[in-house]
């Protein structure tokens, strides 16, 4: 058995080590859950985790293996939630079945990201570096406020869309409200479960990972290295760049829908989809390790969850949570730091990470 484990590729080892971890995970969580070990608090918590999991693994295709720094993720998300809450909403009694409306929310979810992400991405890809990480910050501030004034109601003549308020959608007495301006969409269907969110994050990583040992993945990474070489031996820039990016904004629609699906009141506040919510995914990609699937996966994990154990710290819960964020950075990033663990953690396949990965450039 351990020849046949030796004998595998060193990228199929890793993956299968990473699948691992969240499955096993997941059965200690059932387990602990089926205990009664877990409070209320903490079992709150575990979409949202498997969420901003899958939110982190998604931006590291863009941030950690194309190269380009974007801060419109939540923008994305925001597509994904409001896209398939709206179709959930509308057809909770022509679909009663719970499973197969919330897989055909998943498709409406991904796909209108997706092609959210292929507008934006056909003029904001031409930029670079800061210039492309604010452009993508206005499209995320757009879409949030955009939705902050739609109101979209339903009766037996149809839809009615109106930009001032809710009475001038001009419906009849028996009409509803689906989308009302900042009140957002209130009745989504609770579809959403812990079992499924980790469903998802193992779709996300097995889409995510052999895309970059692909020979697409090859080509993302090889513009990241130097796209004035990679476009020398015949690479399409444009192409893959755009690739990347939709199949990143894709996967940040299906987290939308997971979380829109986990609350019975969707609103697009500054707090759930606005800059804020860009820069902590951002943080969870850096301090994880840029281009390093394992570590968006743990660092989301762990700074989800640390500001909810350390409350009953009150005033130094805080501190606390930025103390831990100086140390994974310098965890991650101080050379003396990487060469220890290159030293002694080399032994440990499931803490040592692959030559080149903390600076994104993976072995394939």
């Amino acid at each position: 058995m351990l020849s046949k484990w030796k004998a595998l590729k060193k990228t199929t080892r890793s993956n299968a080590i990473t699948y691992a971890i969240v499955i096993v995970a997941y059965l200690i969580i059932q387990l602990l859950s089926g205990l009664g070990l877990l409070s209320s608090l903490f079992t709150g918590l575990l979409v949202p985790l498997c969420t901003y999991v899958i939110l982190a693994v998604s931006l590291n295709l863009v941030v950690g293996f194309l190269g380009e720094l974007s801060l419109g993720h939540a923008g994305f998300m925001c597509v994904g939630a409001f896209a398939s809450a709206f179709f959930s909403r509308c057809m909770e009694q022509a679909i009663p079945a719970s499973g197969v409306r919330f897989l055909i929310a998943l498709i409406i979810g991904a796909v209108c990201a997706g092609i959210f992400g292929i507008l934006i991405g056909i003029p904001v890809l031409r930029l670079k570096g800061d210039y492309l990480a604010i452009v993508t910050l206005a499209f995320g501030e757009i879409i949030k406020n955009v939705i902050n004034v739609l109101f979209i109601g339903r009766d037996e003549n149809g839809f009615h869309f109106s930009t001032k308020d809710a009475l001038s959608l001009n419906m009849s007495a028996d009409g509803d409200v689906i989308i009302n301006g900042p009140q957002g969409i209130t009745g989504t269907p609770k579809d959403s479960t812990f079992t499924v969110g980790i469903i998802l994050i193992l779709i996300t990583l097995f889409l995510v990972t052999n895309l970059i040992h692909s020979r697409s993945g090859r080509a993302i990474m090889a513009i990241r290295d130097n796209r004035i070489a990679a476009e020398s031996i015949g690479i399409n820039i444009t192409k893959y760049k755009l690739m990347a990016f939709a199949i990143s904004a894709a996967l940040a629609g299906v987290a939308g829908v997971l979380y829109a699906h986990n609350l019975s009141t969707l609103t697009a506040t500054p707090k759930n989809f606005g800059y804020n919510m860009s820069i902590m995914i951002l943080v969870f990609v850096v301090l994880g390790g840029i281009g390093s699937i394992r570590g968006s996966i743990i660092a989301a994990v762990v700074l989800t969850l640390l500001p909810e154990m350390l409350r009953g710290l009150s005033d130094y819960r805080m501190l606390i949570y930025a103390i831990v964020l100086i140390l994974m950075m310098l965890f991650n990033w101080a050379p003396k730091a990487i060469e220890w663990r290159e030293k002694y953690l080399s032994r440990l396949p499931f803490l040592a990470r692959k030559k080149g990965e903390s600076t994104g450039k993976e072995e394939v």
